[in-house]
């Protein structure tokens, strides 16, 4: 993703599949009277040798009764999933992404997407918030990067073997929804952001990927954060909005006698108005955690991520819809405002993993 979508969607990508025993990182523990939290900031697209993650995750993960991430990760149909996808992201009348950025702007996109190899012509339908999804996936799957490598899709993998419950703060459509219902100004910019970074991106990615590693705070509230709050409206529909909500939910779960790993978006665990200082303003004490010494057993064995290739025609799907499909079989968890998770694991992410 380029800068301003990383912000919008957190930090992609870890530089080293190795980690330093008491290096920071990006994942956080608040306790309840009989609980233990863990907020780990999600990697939504990585690529094979970025794994194992470092061994604190897995810790984490081990120790939790149960998992809460974006999005209620079963049921990922497909073909729903592009359909609401359309319905949300297609223009619906005569108009195209031209008319909906006007004459200048348009001239400006065309000229950055040439710059980057994108074409954009293939966007023409499109809104300009789903155009810019569509340039950061194929930017991002053109430098190497993964979906089906993502640390959702990894945990959600390992929770099934295991029997383990995921849940799910938001549907799919609330999801594309944050991004259907920004402001036409708004839209243009984050298009036309896209694009001018599409060359940097490389550049980006380094500086981001050791970040997100090494958990390295200052980095991402002086520069990553920075950006955003450039960027008001964004800002507080796809960040301070949602924290505000996660927050109330999480303190739901520290009064529960279970353990959770939570895995949101980075950018969402950094900064005064991130979770975890919105939780430490309630009265919690918040502890960044550090990463430990990979045991010899862990070295031998190691966590190997077992995707397949990214085929084409999943390629094809994800740059035409960047979306898993919309949750089937929803329902309120009792005491709780999560989506349930009913068993199977999505056959990608996507930008609402982008949030």
């Amino acid at each position: 993703m380029t800068r301003l979508l990383v912000l919008a969607a957190a930090l992609l990508g870890a530089g080293t599949s190795s980690s330093e025993a008491g290096q920071p990182l990006s994942m956080w523990q608040v306790n309840g009277p009989q609980s233990r939290v863990y907020l780990l900031g999600s990697i939504h697209l990585l690529r094979k040798k970025d794994y194992p993650l470092p061994a604190a995750i897995y810790d984490a993960y081990r120790d939790a009764d149960k998992l809460v991430m974006e999005l209620d990760m079963d049921d990922m149909d497909p073909v729903e999933g592009q359909a609401l996808s359309n319905e949300l992201g297609l223009i619906q009348d005569d108009r195209n992404l031209s008319d909906l950025m006007g004459a200048d702007l348009y001239a400006q996109a065309k000229q950055l997407a040439l710059a980057a190899q994108i074409p954009i012509g293939l966007l023409d339908r499109s809104e300009p918030w789903y155009a810019a999804m569509n340039v950061e996936i194929m930017l991002l799957i053109r430098m190497g990067f993964n979906p089906l490598y993502g640390i959702e899709k990894h945990l959600a993998d390992m929770a099934q073997a295991d029997g383990k419950e995921i849940l799910g703060f938001e549907t799919m459509r609330q999801q594309l929804q944050f991004l259907d219902g920004l402001s036409p100004d708004a839209q243009r910019e984050l298009l036309i952001q896209a694009l001018s970074e599409g060359v940097e991106l490389p550049e980006i990615m380094d500086s981001m990927i050791g970040a997100w590693r090494s958990g390295d705070v200052k980095f991402l509230e002086e520069n990553l954060l920075a950006d955003m709050q450039k960027y008001p409206e964004l800002n507080r529909v796809i960040v301070i909005d949602r924290n505000i909500e996660w927050t109330r939910r999480i303190e739901e779960l520290l009064d529960d006698d279970l353990d959770y790993l939570i895995v949101v978006g980075t950018l969402h665990l950094v900064g005064e108005e991130g979770v975890p200082k919105l939780l430490e303003a309630r009265g919690h004490q918040v502890t960044q955690m550090v990463d430990r010494q990979e045991s010899a057993r862990e070295r031998s064995n190691g966590v190997h991520w077992q995707a397949n290739s990214l085929q084409p025609s999943q390629i094809s799907t994800i740059s035409k819809s960047s979306f898993p499909a919309p949750q089937s079989g929803q329902r309120q968890d009792s005491g709780t405002s999560f989506q349930r998770v009913r068993g199977g694991i999505p056959d990608s992410t996507s930008p609402s993993s982008s949030l």
